[in-house]
């Protein structure tokens, strides 16, 4: 099943989105899920 989690605003900065994702990405991936970016 395919989820997808949508990381938006306009006051955190395109930095922070990216970061942010990232790191739910890690720890998405560590309970052994697989995560495209």
């Amino acid at each position: 099943m395919t989820k997808f989690v949508f990381v938006t605003g306009g006051v955190v900065s395109s930095l922070g989105k990216g970061i942010a994702s990232a790191s739910l990405a890690a720890i998405l991936e560590s309970r052994g899920l697989k995560v495209t970016l």
